[in-house]
């Protein structure tokens, strides 16, 4: 298994020498065993971003190996350890439920532990080699209320929900742009990542993975967001 993991970084450039270079070095040395290419559905929008240009480019990689491959694209993730959700509980304990101002919005999600196991799976018995997506089972995925919802249920709280505006959001990526530059710490929002964030459709297309591996998901979103905010809490992160 291969994850191209490259997410925020100081230069765009940075993306396409992980994510694109480091997947192509690692299929020139093992051109025999099955790759299996841990990406993004970002990948669907190559366009949006040099990140998602960057997954979109790793899969183009490993599909034209001669040895077997296999690509899954995920949703969100989130669970224990993850630092970038973190932010969004935080909000929400504050009563804050921050989302994109973008009507109709939705987004697949998925638990990293089903993640974990749905890879495992398809490593052990490989289905037919080709470009597949995984989430936790939820037709048409979720829209921004459902996450406040459910993270306001584990945390106690009734969040208000908070429409931010695409030029505020531009706005702030635009300053962490320049503490880059400055040498300050990097920052996951960047003008790409608002092309991402506003983009209305992150909801899983194809389903063909979960039918061929058996995969029946443990968490959906109430249990998994109580799960990880249980995880934060014991940590003192939240």
């Amino acid at each position: 298994v291969h994850a191209a993991g490259l997410i925020k970084a100081r230069r765009p450039s940075d993306f396409m020498a992980v994510n694109r270079d480091g997947t192509a070095l690692l299929s020139a040395l093992a051109p025999e065993a099955t790759l299996l290419l841990l990406s993004s559905l970002a990948a669907r929008e190559p366009q949006l971003s040099p990140y998602a240009a960057s997954k979109r480019a790793a899969e183009e990689v490993v599909a034209s190996r001669s040895g077997p491959w296999l690509t899954v694209r995920a949703p969100a993730v989130y669970g224990p350890g993850d630092r970038e959700t973190l932010a969004y509980f935080r909000a929400v304990a504050r009563g804050l439920a921050p989302r994109p101002k973008v009507p109709g919005a939705r987004l697949s999600l998925m638990h990293v532990e089903d993640l974990a196991e749905a890879l495992a799976l398809a490593a052990d018995r490989p289905p037919a080699a080709s470009t597949y997506e995984i989430d936790d089972g939820r037709e048409g995925g979720y829209g921004y209320q459902d996450m406040a919802e459910a993270a306001g249920r584990a945390l106690g709280r009734r969040p208000l929900s908070l429409a931010m505006p695409r030029p505020v959001m531009a706005m702030v990526a635009r300053l962490n742009l320049l503490r880059h530059s400055l040498g300050g710490s990097v920052q996951i929002l960047s003008p790409g990542k608002v092309n991402e964030i506003f983009h209305s459709d992150w909801t899983v297309h194809d389903r063909r993975l979960a039918a061929a591996l058996g995969l029946a998901p443990r968490y959906n979103l109430a249990a998994g967001f109580a799960q990880t905010i249980l995880w934060y809490r014991r940590q003192g992160w939240l």
